[in-house]
């Protein structure tokens, strides 16, 4: 590698005229069409998801908590969550039953640098996906990106083949893998990263509510155009394990 000559400017980043450091999230709530999202609280969820949880193990393989022995051991945790700002964590309340049945968050809150995660994501199988659930991850984005946000990420278990499909049908681009990146329940843990920026927002946004139109579903609920095929025009890379991925 050739030295820089010292007459060469140094190549500095884009300089980020009017930005200022986003609020952090204060657990607001945010409701669309088919999902409410609530601050997390025992008392008011903590039966509802601890039932739609129950018998469902399998949710918690790629969690570093769960599952849980009792409904009391459940509203312990969620005891021990509430209230916080990173995870701030909300409850999914699916309006079409009027049953929490959900669990999402923000987290690695970051305002200096205008980062957020969203993370954290358990769903019953009643809410798995179905058109409540996109909702929902349409409302935590759009909150950060309407807060000020320039960066949102998602992470997960670069085993979890299912969390990097719903990544990438969201329109997040894949970013890459970090090699032993945590330890989870005494195994490694190699992390798949993933992300949406500011720049991609306005497009994506559009991708989402098209695909949320009554317009793109007929009579029996059957999607017209599926949102992988929409936020595929907007991602700037794909997630390499998932060309073979069944």
């Amino acid at each position: 590698m050739s030295p820089r000559k010292v007459s060469e400017p140094a190549p500095l980043g884009a300089p980020l005229t009017g930005w200022t450091p986003p609020a952090r999230p204060i657990g607001a709530v945010l409701e669309g069409a088919h999902i409410r999202l609530e601050p997390l609280e025992a008392d008011s969820h903590g039966a509802d998801l601890h039932s739609a949880f129950s018998g469902h193990d399998s949710l918690w393989d790629y969690m570093p908590y769960g599952p849980f022995s009792s409904a009391s051991a459940y509203h312990r945790w969620i005891k021990d969550q509430q209230g916080r700002d990173d995870p701030c964590f909300y409850a999914l309340r699916d309006l079409s039953s009027g049953h929490a049945a959900g669990v999402a968050s923000f987290l690695r809150v970051t305002p200096e640098a205008g980062s957020i995660e969203v993370g954290h994501i358990c769903l019953s199988p009643a809410l798995q996906r179905g058109l409540a659930a996109t909702e929902a991850m349409f409302l935590m984005m759009n909150w950060a990106f309407s807060a000020g946000y320039r960066r949102y990420e998602w992470k997960c278990n670069a085993l979890n083949l299912p969390s990097r499909r719903a990544a990438q049908r969201l329109g997040f681009s894949f970013e890459g893998v970090f090699r032993n990146h945590l330890v989870v329940k005494g195994r490694n843990r190699d992390s798949a990263w993933f992300s949406v920026i500011d720049s991609e927002w306005p497009a994506l946004r559009e991708a989402f509510r098209a695909w949320l139109s009554p317009a793109n579903f007929d009579a029996k609920g059957r999607q017209k155009e599926r949102l992988s095929d929409l936020t595929r025009l907007v991602r700037s890379a794909s997630d390499p394990a998932l060309h073979n991925a069944p």
